[in-house]
Parts: structure tokens; sequence; C-alpha cells
């Protein structure tokens, strides 16, 4: 049949944040300080000697901390302590939580009923641990007579999330806007 080649494109590998560390051969200082593989100070060798002490022990040489005078190195296993690095980012990374900021949008002659839907909508993002940005639109000649409306409306808005929430920013004109910021209770 005819050879048509089709190339395709697979899953890229996840790029990891590794700590990029000199091993082995690639250690270009002339002498090193040396740390055994079971934690002990060993003093200072030549590069060549401290390598040579890690392929006499099966394991890697491994450049620690290359601004100290002189470059301290370990001698280590390589692969252990790069799955080591990397699951302790792995934990790092369960463990770290991102807040994010939900917006909520309404007018200055919202009804109570629509008003109150939106309300229950703040509750729930204030449930999951994120800010809420609450932002009152004015349209056309509403700035000039709603303004006093939307600010009381705001300040309905605050008393009835003071259980759940904490105003972050009070509410403040920005342009055509009147916003204000929340934010879960500790």
């Amino acid at each position: 049949m005819g050879g048509i080649n089709i190339k395709r494109r697979g899953k890229r590998a996840p790029v990891q944040n590794t700590i990029k560390v000199n091993i082995n051969e690639a250690i270009r200082h002339p002498e090193v300080r040396l740390i055994g593989s079971d934690s002990s100070q060993l003093g200072i060798f030549s590069a060549a000697e401290a390598l040579e002490k890690a392929y006499n022990e099966g394991l890697d040489l491994v450049e620690v901390s290359e601004n100290a005078k002189p470059p301290v190195c370990r001698i280590m296993n390589y692969d252990k302590f790069r799955y080591e690095q990397a699951k302790k980012q792995q934990e790092a990374k369960k463990k770290q939580t991102t807040v994010e900021t939900k917006e909520i949008k309404f007018r200055p002659k919202t009804e109570t009923h629509d008003l109150n839907f939106k309300l229950k909508h703040v509750r729930k993002f204030l449930a999951q641990k994120n800010k809420v940005k609450l932002t009152m639109r004015f349209r056309g000649r509403e700035i000039v007579y709603c303004q006093t409306v939307g600010l009381e409306a705001m300040q309905k808005i605050a008393e009835a999330l003071e259980d759940d929430a904490v105003i972050l920013q009070p509410p403040k004109m920005e342009g055509r806007q009147l916003v204000m910021f929340v934010g879960p209770k500790i």
C-alpha cells in the first residue's frame, strides 16, 4: 500500500520544577568539601578524588551548594534524591490553595427575589473559600438618580452577608459601577 506517513502528536511530558544540580562529571570545581553518604564531614578533596570515592560506594557525587567556598558536594543516590524532591513538590502542591474572585452583577432596580437568589450564589462562593466581587451597574441617567438607592442596596447586602462574610472593600464607585468585595470568614 502507499507509504503515507502521518505524524501524530502525543501528549507532551509535564515540565517538572526540579532543582537543577550538577552531578558526577558535570562538577567542574578544582576542589570540593565532601559530605559522606552517612552525612559525615569527610573534608576537602579534589573533584576527581571525591568522584572516585562516590564511585567506590556505588553512588553519585551531587553538588549541594555551589556558592560556598569551596563548593559542597555529597555522596548520595541521585535518582532517589530526585524522586524524594518530586514527592515533596507534589505534597506542597496538594496543600496549596488557590483563592478565586467570583463576580456577581446586578442593577439598582433588581427586585428582592432576584437579589436573594444572587445572595444564595454569593454564599455558595463564600462556602468554597472564594472572594466575591459585587458589582452594581448604573445605566444612562440612573447614575444621577439611583446612586443613593444603589448604596442603600449594597448596605442591605452587606448586612445580609455579615454572618457568612467579611467586607474586604466597602462599596466604592468605579466609573459607572458601584463595587464591593467580600471574603469568607475564617
